[in-house]
């Protein structure tokens, strides 16, 4: 084995780890909105402000770090990244304190512009890391460690902060001021000492690939690479505008089948059971992701990108139509099954958004990232409907969403 090719993979462990810690963050979001919503008597649009802040600071911060990637380079990008998370999960300590639900919202924001960083330095320095062929492949291998992150978090997420039974409005009420006002403190402290854990874990990581040197890329600075572009450039590309819509819905439909699947199927006609139990099972939603990611990136090495893409879109979007027309346990486990068509679906459309647009990739990628402001606004129209026709109906947005993904393999992708 070459040098070369050994400093790759090595560089692509040290990366890859980096993505399973913003999957385990991102994921984690969906056991703190049940959490949330009890702690501060929510509606469903109001909590769905959690993901609202969270994605909304992907379309703020994008750009903003496509011009920090320019001037750092990836490796300080990444270490900056990694930093400004783990400031964002320390700020979870007082906002838990103060039982601030704007403090919380602050904290989202904070935590999810380290990871838009994050993403806008690593997912083109892996699909440039080797053979332009296999850049999908490359992706989906890492995406599959970041759906490692969002299957545990989940369940760990679960046991530690819904250990303590969730109260509905209506029963808290029920109880006397001071019961009440204990109550919303122990359920705001679950928080710190998952928080906590996670930003020492960043910190430590940002330590080592500051001393790790990762390979250049394309055998130039890449710091100056896509200098002599601007984002005008890569806009005046219809493929770049149908790409970002692509992602804006990919992202959308995710966040909010994973977002809703607690209460989703703690109802009484889906799988009642608590909420605790409930979260067990979102683990298996982001699982069925990390599996279907295994496979595909065994898949796409022999499997044209596009193709793959259009199969799982269908298959994703008649999943949706199943779990809308059914009740229990067929409706249960339809949602469930989507993870593992949802797999494949955000590295491929990532790295069909950047191909073959050479010096341009860096500014079309942190557009790419910018569109994963879709997880902001999916899910909070989405909350606004289900408040108005219920959960079960409130899922023809994804529907939607995968209707053009669908389009988007077929059509919006192909190179000019």
């Amino acid at each position: 084995m070459n040098i070369r090719v050994a400093g790759n993979r090595t560089a692509l462990t040290v990366v890859t780890t980096i993505f399973f810690m913003w999957g385990f963050i991102t994921a984690l979001n969906d056991v703190l909105i049940p959490h949330l919503k009890s702690v501060f008597t929510l509606n469903y649009t109001e909590v769905m402000l959690v993901q609202f802040t969270f994605f909304g600071a992907y379309f703020l911060m994008s750009l903003p770090s496509g011009k920090v990637v320019s001037r750092l380079g990836y490796r300080l990008s990444i270490v900056a990244g990694l930093v400004v998370t783990g400031i964002g999960a320390l700020l979870f300590l007082p906002a838990s304190m103060a039982q601030s639900y704007p403090l919380f919202l602050l904290a989202f924001f904070v935590l999810a512009s380290g990871i838009t960083l994050l993403q806008v330095a690593a997912n083109p320095y892996v699909s440039l890391l080797g053979p332009p062929r296999l850049a999908s492949s490359r992706l989906n291998l890492a995406q599959a460690l970041n759906s490692l992150g969002t299957t545990i978090a989940p369940k760990l997420g679960g046991l530690l902060i819904l250990s303590v039974a969730v109260l509905g409005s209506a029963d808290l009420a029920k109880l006397p001021a001071a019961q009440q006002a204990a109550y919303k403190l122990q359920q705001a402290h679950l928080v710190q000492g998952p928080y906590l854990g996670i930003a020492l874990v960043l910190f430590a990581l940002a330590l080592i690939v500051w001393l790790f040197h990762l390979p250049a890329v394309q055998g130039g600075d890449e710091r100056a690479d896509d200098s002599h572009h601007t984002f005008f450039d890569a806009l005046a590309h219809a493929r770049v505008w149908f790409g970002m819509l692509a992602i804006f819905v990919y992202v959308g439909a995710e966040v909010s089948i994973g977002s809703f699947m607690i209460n989703y199927i703690s109802l009484p006609g889906i799988g009642d059971m608590p909420e605790a139990r409930a979260a067990g099972f979102v683990s298996l939603y982001w699982g069925g992701a990390m599996i279907g990611r295994f496979a595909g990136s065994a898949l796409l090495t022999r499997i044209d990108a596009r193709k793959l893409l259009c199969a799982f879109a269908i298959i994703a979007g008649l999943l949706v139509l199943t779990t809308m027309l059914t009740h229990g346990h067929v409706a249960m486990w339809s949602v469930i099954a989507i993870g593992l068509f949802n797999s494949i679906m955000f590295p491929n459309i990532f790295t069909l958004g950047i191909e073959k647009f050479g010096p341009l990739a860096g500014k079309v990628s942190s557009l790419l990232v910018m569109a994963i402001v879709g997880g902001a606004v999916i899910p909070l129209a989405q909350g606004a409907l289900a408040d108005r026709v219920g959960v079960h109906h409130a899922f023809v947005l994804p529907l939607l969403c995968y209707a053009y993904i669908v389009f988007y393999s077929v059509r919006g992708s192909r190179v000019a």
